[in-house]
Order: structure tokens, then C-alpha cells, then sequence
């Protein structure tokens, strides 16, 4: 299981906006080959900072099969144009015998 971390900055006064463009962009990414679940938390101390967390069977399945599909343009339509500064995604593996 690989984790995509995508820490998010909405541009202020639009985050009503981004989370329910998001509720629209979830049932993308859950339909696409390799993933296995995900959410998105908001930051209680910075309202527009958010974490999205994507968990994705391999790392393929999230930079060639998602990103690379037709499905990525409307997950690109819908959300990106509230980031401010577009965020940096990073891609985690289980430290094994590490989890409680």
C-alpha cells in the first residue's frame, strides 16, 4: 500500500467552495484502478489549509494510472484552481512491524 500525502492551501473565502467541488471530485478518483480509499481533513488551527490522504495499492496506480487518465482533467477542473501555492505531493510505504 503506498499513502499520497497532498498537504492543500485554499485561497481564502473559498473553502465552502473547495470542499463541495471536492465532494464532486471524490467519486473521480474512487472509480480509478488501484485505490483503496482516502479523506480529506481541515487544518482547525489554519481553516484553509487542508490534508488530503490517498491510499493507493502501488505508486503506478496513483502517477501513471490516475494521473495519466482522462478522469485526471476533471480532478484538474474542478479542484486546482483553489490552490495557492499548488501543493507538492509526496508518496509514503509502511515501515513494516511499525503499525499499532
Amino acid at each position: 500500500m503506498i499513502l499520497e500525502v497532498a498537504p492543500l492551501c485554499v485561497r481564502a473565502g473559498q473553502e465552502s467552495a473547495f470542499e463541495a467541488a471536492f465532494l464532486q471530485a471524490q467519486s473521480i478518483i474512487s472509480t480509478m484502478s488501484g485505490y483503496l480509499g482516502h479523506e480529506l481533513q481541515r487544518c482547525i488551527e489554519r481553516p484553509g489549509e487542508y490534508v488530503l490522504l490517498v491510499r493507493w495499492q502501488t505508486l503506478e496506480d496513483h502517477e501513471v494510472g490516475f494521473r495519466k487518465s482522462p478522469r485526471y482533467l476533471e480532478w484538474k477542473a474542478l479542484l486546482h484552481h483553489f490552490y495557492e501555492p499548488f501543493p507538492t505531493v509526496l508518496h509514503y510505504a509502511p515501515v513494516s512491524g511499525a503499525a499499532g
